[in-house]
């Protein structure tokens, strides 16, 4: 028993360089699939770039190279970050949890909302910064460390402080505002929460709590309440984004009407950002759609899936976390694009053009590789801690 507890072969590589032990370890189908989905946004990008490039008098491909620059060193970054040990992980994400606060909290003063009506942004110049974006994955690791220590013996109140972080980032998101942040950060919580091991009672508690957040801001915020009133009419006006939209979906049939061909990326404000999948139904059609929504469900599920065999709660916590993240930004935008969900303005990771999008969704996607790589699990330990 003691020989089967502690032999693991198969994940020994005393001789081997970093390089050489992070390929034996990482999950390469993974890394295959993020790149084959990085690089299908840049193909989108050739069709939905060129109108805001004209709109702005600047050479057709402008935003198409900025993008491609951009997406170099989200690779080239995800890749580095997917060699970090859980320990480097956790640290680096606290400071950089830390760092993001307070800029997220420092928007109101410092802050823009270029025309927006949300004070989202900062302007740097050479491109612009959204908190909220690097705040999210650095969040979610930094509360899986809280909780965990929260289950070891006469640990700190940990899922209390962790709760405590999500629901004053929520109210900070909530008065840019910025609901579907919000709303984002809030359920990456409650998956950890469920998988620490919360009663069904308590999540239900928490449930209807967010509900009657939602029917506050409904009966309270203007924005909201238009939101909302626009999903559930009936009618839909041809002349909205979400209209647009729609009519664009419907026009590229299966195979689109060809690449450069198409017409909604000159009406939609947002063709390249929010609603960039509209514009790639109509270029490239329903399949290179279904193609995108197979990367993000075989990225999601393949990170659920090794996290489940992860017996280290941070690591399984902080995984489940950036995986929720990233999988529920996606359904979240493509289900706004098909009017399955209220209007939210959220960008579909990788695919959607922005430079600090594209880079923070790389970093989560990076920590979370690092997190499922293959490493030893303390049988023992687990025995005795009656896991």
């Amino acid at each position: 028993m003691t020989e089967l507890a502690f032999k693991e072969p198969q994940f020994t590589y005393p001789d081997a360089s970093v390089i050489g032990r992070w390929w034996r370890t990482v999950d390469k189908l993974s890394i295959a699939a993020l790149i084959v989905l990085i690089l299908t946004g840049l193909l989108i990008g050739f069709a939905a770039s060129p109108p805001l490039a004209e709109k702005n008098n600047l050479p057709d491909f402008h935003y198409v190279i900025r993008h491609v620059v951009f997406a170099i060193m989200a690779v080239g970054g995800m890749l580095v970050l997917s060699m970090f040990t859980p320990e480097q992980v956790r640290r680096n994400a606290v400071r950089l949890f830390a760092v993001a606060l307070v800029a997220l909290l420092l928007l109101p003063v410092l802050g823009t909302d270029f025309g927006k009506g949300a004070v989202r942004w900062y302007s740097l110049g050479f491109m612009t910064l959204q908190p909220v974006e690097f705040l999210k994955p650095a969040f979610v690791v930094t509360a899986a460390w809280t909780m965990a220590a929260s289950a070891q013996p006469n640990g700190p109140p940990g899922v209390t402080i962790s709760m405590v972080f999500a629901g004053g980032i929520a109210l900070a998101l909530a008065l840019q505002p910025d609901f579907g942040q919000a709303m984002l950060v809030l359920a990456a919580w409650g998956v950890m929460f469920f998988i620490w091991g919360a009663s069904m009672i308590l999540i239900l508690v928490l449930g209807a709590g967010v509900i009657g957040g939602l029917w506050f801001a409904y009966h309270n915020s203007e924005h909201v309440a238009r939101r909302i009133d626009a999903y559930w009419s009936t009618e839909l006006d041809p002349t909205t984004q979400l209209g647009y939209a729609t009519n664009a979906i419907l026009q590229g049939g299966l195979f689109g009407v060809g690449a450069g061909e198409g017409s909604v990326k000159w009406s939609l404000p947002d063709a390249h950002t929010d609603f960039v999948i509209a514009v790639a139904a109509e270029e490239y059609g329903l399949l290179l759609c279904l193609m995108v929504i197979g990367l993000f469900l075989f990225i999601t599920l393949r990170a659920f899936s090794k996290l489940m065999k992860e017996r280290d709660m941070f690591a399984r916590l902080a995984g489940a976390g950036l995986a929720t993240l990233f999988g529920l930004q996606a359904v979240i935008n493509i289900g706004v694009t098909l009017r399955l969900l209220p209007a939210k303005g959220m960008t579909l990771p990788f695919i959607s053009y922005g430079g600090s999008s594209m880079l923070a969704v790389a970093l989560g996607m990076g920590m979370l590789l690092a997190l499922t790589r293959k490493r030893p699990q303390d049988h023992v330990t687990d025995m005795i801690g009656g896991r």
